[in-house]
């Protein structure tokens, strides 16, 4: 996984007004925190920041009074009126260290003709190396009857992760869609109405014949 490099500066100010503040000069508030160390609270540039956070379990390299620290993304707290970042928390990490992350399940191939499928948990908890963690767990799909369903267990894993998730649990379910009382009954009314209005043409060729 390549690292997001993001240009930090240290906050001074807090509390609302402050962060208001710097939301309007397009940075985020942030803080770094993990292994021991004291939290640092930062501003990070808006734009970069919100396409880094786009990227599911992406490491960032933060530049800091010319210092450099790997980190993930904890918690993203948004405004769910503007869709914008409110502030962020990044934890720290080391290379080669393990660290719980949750994965985004991605659905690969098709089902069997006339089953649908539906995903039952959308994302993995997996352990995986904290510089290399998969931002997507396959799973697949293809010639799946109805009837069938993939547990967490039964899928391949990213190189180096180590499930966390319940193995028994489904992730995806494929079956065969049942009509509903409603459009069995609607599919009669047409039928008969079809078969009513042909022999009403019936008829009426045979009276003018």
């Amino acid at each position: 996984m390549s690292e997001v490099k993001l240009v930090a500066t240290t906050r001074t100010e807090f509390g609302k007004g402050a962060a208001r503040r710097l939301r309007r000069a397009h940075q985020v508030p942030a803080v770094l925190y993990g292994h021991g160390s004291d939290p640092l609270h930062v501003a990070l540039p808006g734009h970069e920041t919100m396409l880094a956070v786009k990227q599911a379990n992406a490491l960032f390299a933060i530049e800091l009074d010319g210092k450099t620290t790997l980190a993930i993304t904890k918690d993203v707290q948004r405004d769910v009126v503007k869709n914008t970042i409110e502030h962020v928390d990044l934890l720290i990490v080391t290379k080669g260290e393990k660290v719980s992350v949750d994965v985004p399940v991605t659905i690969v191939g098709e089902s069997a003709p006339g089953t649908i499928h539906v995903v039952e948990t959308q994302t993995l908890s997996l352990e995986a190396e904290a510089t290399h963690l998969p931002t997507e767990v396959q799973v697949s799909i293809e010639g799946l009857a109805g009837g069938s369903s993939v547990s967490a267990g039964d899928i391949e894993l990213p190189k180096g992760s180590v499930l966390l998730t319940d193995p028994e649990m489904t992730v995806v379910s494929v079956s065969v869609p049942h009509a509903s009382a409603e459009d069995v009954a609607a599919e009669e009314a047409a039928a008969e109405l079809a078969a009513s209005q042909s022999a009403a043409s019936a008829a009426a060729a045979e009276s003018e014949g």
